[in-house]
């Protein structure tokens, strides 16, 4: 391990350490917050490892067969109508989790910017960096953007570096201890959630590449086999300027409790959304931080304006997570693993809406 991935282990520690020790919740969550996971071990997080061998290639893989799903239309939706097969996934969970003890505490919580560590208007950003803490943010959202999609051509890729990563089924104040959110099952894992998100950007007019392979299986080089399909995608359509990474979260307290982060949407409970962006701070090779950080900063914004409470703090934090290979990339949370499935294909919905909404605005 060379000297530059030491000291970024070491400050992932530190890090960990002090965020642990800090009085907020959302400090106490940090070290599994945007995509860290124990005990995996904060390694793991360090992209540059290699994990997989020098020349391994990406080759997409055969989708397993899922329920139907509606084809894209024009005309008004109901952004708040539960879709089917979401609905018979409840029911049918009702018998397959009848044997279910509790294992602990499930708490609804809503972030705002009270959780944050800048406040700029209506941007809320939880700052990780070292070098970043007296940055001006209000520069980043009068920054122009210079998105060009080709309504003719795949111009955005989604994708799920965490794929197995699912949700709680039924909406109960405990999750069981005999429970593992996790599972290939694309009609129950954040795949399900992409899927909102895709169906509302095509409904606006763009075109995307839905890449649903299952990245991480097994743990390690999670991250390299994305970034394998990322090249391949972009070697194949050198139209993608836009790729977005779609995760879940989790956050756990010391005590065992697990929250779910909260928002009140028209009248319904649904998960909120956590933009995250990088910074080129001991990671090495990330030209284009700035221009995503201006992105999200002014998608939050215009997120928290379209529907006041959806969006947690952006994260800033000195990572770069694939989003180096685009011209713009984004990288997002839909609730957390203690938020039930209903809850984030709705706030996918409502985050798609918005999204395409804001691209339609900014982007060529």
């Amino acid at each position: 391990m060379n000297r530059n991935k030491l000291i970024a282990l070491a400050m992932v520690l530190v890090a960990a350490i002090s965020l642990l020790a800090g009085d907020s919740l959302l400090q106490s969550a940090a070290i599994i917050s945007a995509g860290i996971e124990l005990p995996q071990g904060a390694a793991v997080l360090l992209q540059d490892l290699p994990d997989l061998p020098a020349d391994a290639r990406y080759v997409p893989r055969a989708q397993p067969t899922r329920r139907r799903r509606r084809p894209v239309t024009t005309g008004d939706i109901d952004l708040m109508s539960t879709p089917t097969d979401i609905l018979v996934l409840m029911d049918e969970a009702y018998y397959e989790f009848a044997d279910h003890v509790p294992g602990g505490n499930i708490v609804p919580i809503h972030y705002t910017s009270r959780h944050a560590t800048h406040v700029v208007g209506d941007l809320a950003v939880y700052n990780l960096t070292a070098t970043q803490q007296a940055r001006d943010f209000a520069q980043d959202l009068a920054r122009p953007l210079t998105l060009q999609l080709d309504p003719n051509l795949p111009s955005i890729l989604v994708y799920h570096t965490h794929t197995t990563e699912g949700f709680e089924i039924i909406d109960r104040p405990w999750f069981a201890a005999n429970w593992d959110s996790r599972t290939e099952d694309y009609n129950r894992n954040i795949v399900r959630v992409g899927d909102e998100i895709v169906y509302m950007l095509r409904r606006a007019g763009f075109n995307v590449i839905h890449d649903t392979s299952v990245f991480d299986v097994p743990w390690p080089g999670h991250y390299d086999r994305s970034r394998l399909a990322i090249q391949y995608w972009m070697a194949r359509y050198p139209s993608i300027q836009l790729t977005i990474d779609v995760h879940r979260d989790a956050i756990h307290r010391a005590n065992g409790d697990r929250i779910k982060p909260i928002a009140n949407i028209m009248g319904h409970q649904i998960a909120q959304v956590m933009l995250l962006a990088g910074v080129d701070e001991n990671v090495g090779n990330f030209p284009n931080w700035e221009t995503n950080l201006a992105m999200m900063s002014q998608l939050h914004v215009f997120a928290q304006q379209r529907y006041p409470g959806l969006m947690k703090p952006l994260w800033f934090t000195p990572r770069r997570f694939n989003m180096d290979l685009a011209p713009y990339a984004m990288f997002f949370e839909i609730g957390t693993d203690a938020n039930t499935l209903q809850e984030a294909v709705l706030a996918g919905r409502v985050f798609g809406e918005t999204l395409a909404a804001f691209l339609l605005e900014h982007a060529g």
